[in-house]
């Protein structure tokens, strides 16, 4: 298994680089001028060409990107064309904020999904139905709706949750529950097809002819091999909850790299939007390699071989 992990960590690097250059190349192609935002609407061509020149634009695109190359792996991606602060330290106070609402949406979607999985795959009947059609109405329900939804009940009319912000615990309740709403449903419906496979294999049968107890064939010999799939469904999901943290951030006014992604994006803020989707990738990566990880680990195929 160490190779295994070895190897896709060796291919980290070349992964950042593609999507260094995709990325480097495709926000120079976004409407807007950021020195002329910079320099602000009276400003004369003058003050813009000299503006560009700080923010070194005047170059050609390779030199630009080979000194943004140069620059990050130094760990410095320069200033921010917003907040004239660095890049680095502005997202490095932001980033926590992500990891702990997207840390508490995935854990609330792999317990939640996991165990309405199993229990619709083993009651079966009215239960199966009922759950099935709960996650085709969550798959089915926009986040930011949700958000919405959730904001007017439990924050404004019955005022037991905060509204907007970040703070307490019971600040993450609303944003949890938008954010981890869909991944639950697609772990539940993947729970429970994986749950349906593995009660149908021979060794479970040979599991209850022994006399095991039932629960103890479900979570020890079927529900094993059924995380399989589940765990693939995780990682690959990642990157999708990133993409909903943007508009769940945005929403409840949270103090993380979405809402700071969208800031980014409207001001033309070049280096901002470049460390946040570098970061946004190596995190996707990271989360896929530990699920990798965690599949070899189940599937002893993988762990010999």
């Amino acid at each position: 298994m160490g190779r295994y992990v070895g190897r896709k960590l060796l291919a980290l690097p070349l992964v950042l680089l593609g999507v260094s250059f995709l990325v480097f190349g495709a926000i120079r192609l976004l409407p807007g001028d950021p020195a002329r935002i910079m320099a602000g609407d009276q400003a004369t061509g003058e003050a813009i060409a000299g503006m560009r020149h700080r923010l070194g634009l005047d170059k050609p695109f390779l030199l630009q990107y080979g000194l943004f190359l140069t620059q990050a792996a130094q760990g410095d991606f320069g200033i921010s064309i917003r907040s004239k602060q660095p890049v680095l330290s502005e997202v490095t106070r932001r980033f926590p904020y992500t990891v702990a609402l997207a840390s508490s949406a995935y854990g609330f979607a792999i317990v939640i999904g996991t165990v309405a999985g199993v229990v619709a795959a083993v009651r079966g009947g009215w239960v199966d139905h009922l759950v099935m059609a709960m996650t085709i109405l969550a798959a089915s329900t926009a986040n930011f709706w949700l958000a919405l939804v959730g904001m007017m009940v439990f924050a404004v009319e019955l005022d037991w949750l905060p509204l907007l912000g970040a703070g307490s615990p019971a600040h993450y309740v609303l944003p949890t529950a938008a954010l981890g709403l869909l991944p639950t449903a697609i772990i539940a419906r993947m729970t429970r097809s994986g749950m349906l496979d593995a009660l149908r294999q021979d060794h479970v049968r040979t599991a209850r002819a022994k006399g095991l107890r039932e629960t103890v064939v479900t979570l020890r010999h079927a529900l094993r091999n059924a995380l399989i799939p589940i765990v693939t469904i995780v990682g690959l999901n990642f990157g999708g909850l990133l993409g909903g943290a943007v508009v769940t951030e945005t929403v409840f006014n949270w103090p993380g790299i979405g809402s700071l992604l969208v800031d980014s994006v409207r001001d033309r803020d070049y280096p901002m939007i470049e460390a946040l989707v570098l970061l946004s990738v190596f995190s996707v990566v990271i989360v896929n390699l530990i699920a990798d990880a965690a599949i070899a680990l189940l599937d002893p195929r993988l762990r010999l071989g």
